[in-house]
Formats: C-alpha cells, sequence, structure tokens
C-alpha cells in the first residue's frame, strides 16, 4: 500500500466492519446462503456486512450482481475512475468503512493516492487533473443535491472529455454507493486497527 493517510476521520488503512445484528454462522448457513456468499465476494464468508445481508440471499445475490456489473464491467469509466466516485461519495456520505476500500482500490489501480488524501481532507476541492476535479464535483453534488442536478452539470463532465457512456458509469458508480453507505452506516461500523 503507499502511504497512509488520516484526515477528518477517514484512511485509506484496511478496516473491518462490525454488524450491530446478528449474523449468520457459515457453520449454520443454508445451501442457498453458501451458494449466494460464494458468488457475492471472495471475503463474503468471513465479512460481517455479507454475513448479516445473507439473512435474505436473494436481495443478496441482486445486490452483488448489480455493484459487480457497475464496478467491474469492462469498457466505458476507468476503473479507478469509478473508484474516484465511490470514495468522494462516500466521504460526503460520512461512511469510512467504504472510503477507505474505495480509496484502497483507486490507489491499487492509479498506483497513486494523491487525490485520496484531496478527497478526504476536502472532496469539494480534490482532483489533480481537470477530469478528476470534474468527477469530484459530480460525484459531490450528486450526493449532496441530487434533485439539483441539471444539464450543465452533464456538459462540465464532457467539457474535460467524458463520453455518455462514461458518465453513464460514473452515475452508477455513484448512485450505488448511495445505496452501499446507507447499509453501511445504519447496520454496524467500522472497526480500526489495532494501534
Amino acid at each position: 500500500m503507499t502511504q497512509a493517510i488520516k484526515a477528518h476521520g477517514f484512511t485509506n488503512e484496511s478496516l473491518e466492519w462490525k454488524a450491530w445484528l446478528d449474523t449468520v454462522n457459515v457453520d449454520q448457513a443454508t445451501p442457498q446462503q453458501i451458494a449466494v456468499l460464494e458468488e457475492s465476494h471472495p471475503k463474503a464468508k468471513t465479512s460481517d456486512y455479507y454475513l448479516f445481508l445473507i439473512h435474505q440471499p436473494e436481495i443478496l445475490r441482486q445486490r452483488s450482481t448489480a455493484f459487480n456489473a457497475i464496478m467491474y464491467a469492462p469498457g466505458g469509466l476507468s476503473r479507478a475512475e469509478r473508484e474516484l466516485g465511490a470514495t468522494v461519495v462516500s466521504r460526503i456520505n460520512g461512511c469510512v468503512y467504504c472510503a477507505s476500500v474505495h480509496a484502497q482500490r483507486f490507489e491499487q489501480l492509479a498506483k497513486r493516492n494523491d487525490v485520496i488524501a484531496q478527497v478526504f481532507d476536502d472532496p469539494r476541492q480534490a482532483g489533480t487533473t481537470e477530469r478528476e476535479r470534474a468527477i469530484a464535483a459530480f460525484s459531490v453534488k450528486i450526493t449532496e443535491h441530487p434533485a439539483g442536478l441539471q444539464a450543465a452539470d452533464i456538459q462540465a463532465l464532457k467539457d474535460v472529455g467524458l463520453s455518455e457512456g462514461e458518465i453513464l458509469d460514473l452515475v452508477h458508480a455513484d448512485a450505488i454507493f448511495a445505496w452501499a453507505n446507507r447499509l453501511m452506516l445504519n447496520l454496524g461500523e467500522p472497526v480500526f486497527p489495532q494501534a
């Protein structure tokens, strides 16, 4: 990992997440629950997040299918830029866990963390290029004032080179984190590494 960043309660360090409600014990899970866990995420069988959401396996299956299609589909907006949008949305929403995970993913893909330090410090001023600044500004606005978006906000993305397909990818990435952040923030809490 690149240099550790800690600002305003956010970090790019690896965190855990602890559910406030009962999770499913893998040893007592149904075959359907096991199947959905196995297709959801490589660490799903050890993650409180997945072990809680698996109480409703079909909803978790649909959530994982949508999430994976939005964040990992080839083509369109780069994976790093999707992660940047996700990190900005998570920072604005106050989801320390999601911001940490997606900051790390951005860093792994982009091989740098300068923009992540900016996002954690002030997402409204983040971006090392015009394109990053436009992505960050759009992600802030869609999070804080989704009903306030206008054609000019889309045009600002086009003006820095985003295609219509890339803009749709960004909207999807930002939107799924409105959902993901609310699940994380309202069902448990981040667990920081022991000092």
